[in-house]
Order: structure tokens, then C-alpha cells, then sequence
């Protein structure tokens, strides 16, 4: 078997093996026999290029997952032992998972020792451009040139789930461009050049935010259906070794860092954050740190003005004659409530997404007496967020530090801009060019 053999079984049979085991129409355990002759023609690590360690890390990552699944939903007791998954596979004479590991290092960029977000999401798919009228914001590459993006059982829905999750990450690398800059800068954050930024965020964002409510409003057979994201896609997405962590897209590093570039007044927050470190790449890891250890940026905002968040609060309990003073002295405080409130939209906008593909569903089903899932439960997220903490965090993303704005501005004020003054959001684009 040649290399291009190995890279068709990868890409074309896996996702085939995997809907014949789920239908019935193959026993459970072929895919981890035809793996078992397949994976030892795969090439010797160290010959790899960076580049061509993470195709393998992708492709691999779906190995590993449908081989594990597979043993923990046929094997009782499985779920307690999932590394006896990869008994007797192997690749370059190695145990599966120390290849795997090997490739994860060869990376060059601390990958973790499973299939990731990072592997899954933005090595997978495509090139990503995000553009605002005719300027480049930001481009999210991927590793393959051949237009494919590769899932586990090679159906429409997982590959648009995959493309989603990837162009909402590509608008989130562009909001943080935007505005971390204005962390670094000697200067105020009420000064124009500031003030652009802020407002181009907050076009960006707004255009995620539409980007969800788009998936959301399509029919089941252009997006995916519930039944298939809660019984086939979710549940690749089990345990290698009892204590790893999943792959999710709570591990979005974008989205986390614009959590800490805006604020999120959830205690314990940062330490839930680090739990995910491992799963994260390690200059995710470092730029996560460095933000965490800063003020925010609506911090850093009061603190220039001598203000903080509680004489804010304070004043809006008592009539807000303050805050009118305030913003009358500082009109661009509006486009920084602005800012943060289109942050909070566009939290709701995912939570209403996760409600719709997955809480909502999983209730229907525990309400008609049919259970949960036993390998991964859909009761909650793989890092173990359920629907009351993501709805916590939701409503800490809409009491940022600028809420106490909200009573002394009118509707119109705080959330309609002119279009002279700002352009829509339909003006930002986002596409897969490769």
C-alpha cells in the first residue's frame, strides 16, 4: 500500500466504514481491523514536514475518534477504559497514541496528544477571508489545498457544521486584531483612531451574530439535523484516556480571548478557561495567559476617565444624572457600549444555537421518557458546560461594566447607528476561498 493509497482509505473509507458500523450494514469492529492494516504504512514521523504532520494530525484525529467510539458504544464498560480502544494499532512501529503524540509534536505548535479543536476546525477546513467593504480583515488558513474538508461520516451536515464554526472563528480573529492594539497603546481609548476600531468591532461581530441567526433559520437538510448532530456527530467526540479533554468549540481560542479583551463578570471564569489549556495550542495558551494576568480593555476605559464599574452602577440606581453628565462630556462612550452590547448579542445568538441543535432536543427526549446518550451525554457540552452555565455566562456578557448605560440611553441611541456614520454589517463578508 503506497502513501496515496493510505491517504484515500483516510479520506474516502473511513467516513464510508463509519455510516455502514452506525447503520448496521458492518460489524463494529472493521474499522479498527482495516486500520490495523493500514495504519502501519503511514510515514516515519520524523521525515514529516510541520505542514504535513498537521494533515496527518486531521486525519488521524477522525481515526482515533471512530476507533474509540466505536469500542466504548459496543464493548460494556468500555467507556472505563477507552484507551483499550487502540489495542493492536499501530503505526511506524509505535503504539498508535505515542504516533499520534509524535505527530502532535511535529506540528511544531504543542498540539495536543488527540484530535482538537485546532485539528478538526481550523486545520480542516479551508482558507477562511473575512473582509469589511473591500478591506482584508483577516485570513484563517488550513493545512489542505484540495477544497475537501473531512469529517466522520462524510455527510453534508457535519461539513457545514465544521465551515460555520471555522468562519465564525475568522470573524473573531478579526475583532481581536481590531482591538487588541488598543490594549498596547499609550494613548486614551476615547480618542478617534480608537474609536474607529471599536466601531469596526463591533460591525464584525454583529456580522457573526447574523452569521448564526443565518444557520439557525435554515432548514434541517441545509444545515443539520438535531438527530444526527446528537446520535452520530456529538458522539465521536469521546474519551481517548479517562482524563483528556474532547474536542469542542468551546475551545475556539478567538472567542475566548475576545472574552477577556471585553470581560466577562463570571467568577471563576479564568479558571474554567484554564482547564482547556491542554486542548489549546501553545501560543493560545500564552496570548490567553497575558490577557488574563491584564485589565480589560471597558476597564482600562473607567480607569482613564476615574471612574469603575460600581460608581457606575451606583450612579444608575440613584437616577443616572451622572452618566448623563458623562456621556454628554464623552459621546464615544456610546460606541463602546455599543461594543459590548453587540458581544452580548451575539453570546445569545450561540447560546440560541446550542439551545436549538442541542438542549432543546436532548429536553424533547428526556421528557418522552427516551434518556440520553451513553457515550457522550447531550445534556451538556464535551468540556462539561450545561445549559444553566452557558446561560450564566450569557447574562455576565450583558452586564458588562458599560450596562449601567443602558437606562439613561434611548433605544435608538445606543442601538442604531446612521449608515453615514458606520457601515452595516451586511458589508462584512466572510468566505471560503480554499
Amino acid at each position: 500500500m503506497d502513501l496515496r493509497q493510505v491517504g484515500d482509505w483516510l479520506d474516502d473509507e473511513l467516513p464510508r466504514l463509519n455510516r455502514a458500523i452506525l447503520s448496521g450494514d458492518a460489524p463494529p469492529g472493521t474499522l479498527a481491523d482495516q486500520a490495523r492494516d493500514v495504519l502501519p504504512h503511514l510515514p516515519v514521523v520524523d521525515r514529516l514536514t510541520t505542514e504535513q504532520a498537521r494533515r496527518f494530525v486531521v486525519r488521524l484525529g477522525f481515526v482515533g475518534a471512530s476507533v474509540a467510539r466505536h469500542y466504548q458504544e459496543w464493548n460494556p464498560g468500555g467507556k472505563a477504559t477507552p484507551e483499550r480502544a487502540f489495542d493492536g494499532l499501530s503505526a511506524d512501529g509505535r503504539p498508535f497514541r505515542d504516533y499520534f503524540a509524535a505527530l502532535a509534536d511535529r506540528t511544531g505548535l504543542g498540539h495536543y496528544s488527540r484530535d482538537s479543536y485546532a485539528s478538526l476546525v481550523r486545520w480542516n477546513v479551508g482558507t477562511v477571508e473575512v473582509r469589511r467593504r473591500d478591506e482584508l480583515m483577516s485570513v484563517l488558513p488550513g493545512v489542505f489545498d484540495d477544497g475537501r474538508i473531512r469529517s466522520y461520516t462524510g455527510t453534508p451536515g457535519e461539513e457545514r457544521f465544521f465551515l460555520l464554526i471555522k468562519q465564525s472563528e475568522a470573524i473573531e480573529l478579526a475583532v481581536n486584531d481590531v482591538l487588541d492594539p488598543l490594549g498596547r497603546a499609550g494613548n486614551g481609548l476615547l480618542t478617534e483612531a480608537a474609536i474607529e476600531r471599536v466601531r469596526i468591532a463591533t460591525d464584525l461581530i454583529d456580522a457573526m451574530r447574523r452569521l448564526f441567526l443565518a444557520f439557525a433559520s435554515l432548514p434541517p437538510e441545509q444545515t443539520m439535523p438535531a438527530d444526527h448532530f446528537l446520535d452520530v456527530f456529538r458522539q465521536f467526540a469521546v474519551h481517548w484516556t479517562r482524563d483528556d479533554i474532547p474536542p469542542s468549540g468551546a475551545l475556539d481560542p478567538e472567542a475566548l480571548k475576545r472574552d477577556f479583551l471585553l470581560g466577562v463578570g463570571l467568577p471563576g471564569y479564568d479558571r474554567h478557561v484554564r482547564r482547556l489549556f491542554p486542548a489549546l495550542l501553545r501560543h493560545e495558551r500564552a496570548a490567553l495567559e497575558e490577557l488574563m494576568t491584564q485589565p480589560t480593555l471597558p476597564e482600562r476605559l473607567l480607569a482613564g476617565l476615574g471612574r469603575d464599574a460600581a460608581e457606575l452602577r451606583a450612579d444608575a440606581a440613584g437616577g443616572g444624572a451622572e452618566l448623563r453628565r458623562l456621556i454628554g462630556q464623552h459621546p464615544a462612550l456610546i460606541d463602546w457600549y455599543r461594543l459590548l452590547n453587540a458581544h452580548a448579542r451575539a453570546a445569545g445568538a450561540h447560546l440560541m444555537l446550542s439551545k436549538k441543535f442541542l438542549f432543546k432536543p436532548q429536553r424533547r427526549r428526556d421528557e418522552a421518557g427516551q434518556g440520553d446518550q451513553p457515550l457522550v451525554s447531550n445534556r451538556r457540552g464535551t468540556t462539561g458546560m450545561n445549559e444553566l452555565f452557558l446561560e450564566r455566562l450569557t447574562r455576565a456578557r450583558q452586564e458588562h461594566v458599560l450596562a449601567p448605560l443602558r437606562g439613561v440611553l434611548s433605544g435608538e441611541t445606543a442601538e442604531k447607528v446612521p449608515d453615514a456614520e458606520v457601515p452595516s454589517a451586511a458589508l462584512v463578508s466572510v468566505s471560503l476561498i480554499g
